[in-house]
């Protein structure tokens, strides 16, 4: 997401015009919603800039700010990159971080989220509220009502345990719970891709593919929380990457059975990238979408899981479980006729599949040896659609 940046001066407002993935975002910032330069980290300080705010013209950039959300049916967290890029455009974050998150808190509150601030510590603080199972960011109670941190990454050193819940400043009529839920990419311009080969060996043949990828992905998920499995599986890919790889594994697998297909898709996923766990990698624990899987060099069980999934669902649809293992997660599939070691759930059985890389190469319904008898819990079973209800 390249910034660039017209401001034109008018008789009372500032044009501003940036770039956002494959379009431009254009908005006007009317004199009256201009936040001063320098205000008091206190209550009373952010209650009459919010007083200022409320009195002005900012209706105009809030219908902007929707109107586009709707056009390109941006999920909850996307919408945000959004408010976070017009945030930094009007008030950019390196030269003053206090009105930056200013803007974000009230575009994002006057969109109809129940956002909050907390003054603490000469910090400010920004939760909204949230009813998902979400991890690894900061949150804080308020009766019944969990309210994420939405800016924990710019506190490394913050005890975000000890934030005070009883003075977080909120705007009134903003009610709606955000989520992390991403059901749709969005499309970036295809100039910016870049190819990455890949390769594995499949049936005494060599299969070869030029994926399209591109870098801002990354930029979406820099930042972006551990979210439930069934959300996590389901991250779409964008179009291009999509169409230089499920187009190409559908005509590889075209002539074999569906258990056939579903081992060659087992193996690509097991055998085409370098395995390396998180903490050696990113130096935490860390999930990747399917697409971030094809983008990076390394990755380790949990992405293998997620991108076999997302591969298996795209092209046969197929009822699946997920295994989740004190240091493992894997996969198990409902086939016709199940094969090897199965897992019984909901009257039915699943055929493991790994597609991790194990010591041995483990046919389809073979578990790896260390995990015959340790404890597992199911954390998201797929349904198809077509198949739901149905026994």
């Amino acid at each position: 997401m390249l910034i660039n940046i017209f401001a034109f001066a008018t008789a009372k407002a500032q044009l501003y015009s940036f770039e956002f993935y494959n379009d431009t975002f254009n908005i006007a910032l009317d004199s009256s919603i201009s936040i001063p330069q320098k205000f008091g980290l206190n209550t009373e300080s952010i209650a009459n800039v919010y007083d200022k705010l409320e009195k002005g013209n900012y209706q105009p950039i809030i219908d902007s700010l929707i109107s586009y959300k709707r056009k390109k049916q941006l999920n909850d967290w996307l919408f945000y990159q959004l408010i976070r890029k017009t945030a930094e455009t009007i008030s950019p974050k390196n030269q003053n971080f206090e009105r930056y998150t200013l803007y974000k808190w009230f575009f994002l509150g006057k969109s109809g989220y129940d956002t909050r601030l907390v003054i603490t510590d000469n910090r400010i603080i920004m939760y909204v509220y949230n009813d998902e199972n979400i991890f690894d960011i900061p949150y804080v109670m308020m009766g019944d009502k969990k309210y994420m941190c939405l800016n924990y990454h710019d506190y490394a050193h913050t005890n975000f345990t000890s934030m005070p819940d009883t003075e977080m400043i909120g705007i009134a009529d903003s009610k709606k719970a955000f989520s992390y839920q991403i059901t749709k990419m969005p499309e970036f311009d295809p100039k910016n891709y870049s190819e990455r080969k890949l390769a594995f060996r499949y049936g005494m043949k060599d299969y070869h593919f030029d994926l399209k990828v591109s870098p801002e992905v990354e930029k979406i998920f820099k930042n972006y929380p551990g979210v439930d499995f069934k959300y996590y599986f389901n991250i779409p890919m964008t179009k291009e990457t999509y169409g230089s790889l499920i187009p190409l594994l559908k005509k590889n697998i075209s002539n074999l059975s569906q258990k056939n297909g579903v081992d060659y898709l087992m193996r690509f996923t097991r055998n085409s990238f370098l395995y390396e766990n998180d903490i050696e990698n990113f130096g935490k624990e860390k999930r990747l979408s399917p697409e971030q899987t094809l983008l990076n060099e390394h990755s380790d069980c949990d992405d293998r899981a997620a991108l076999f999934f997302y591969l298996v669902k795209e092209i046969y649809d197929l009822p699946m479980i997920v295994l989740l293992y004190p240091t493992h997660v894997t996969m198990a599939v409902q086939f016709n006729k199940p094969v090897g070691k199965t897992i019984s759930y909901n009257n039915r059985d699943y055929t493991v599949c790994e597609p991790t890389p194990q010591i041995k190469d483990l046919p389809i319904g073979k578990l790896p040896p260390k995990l015959k008898r340790a404890a597992y819990e199911i954390v998201y079973a797929y349904e198809p659609e077509n198949k739901k209800g149905v026994l």
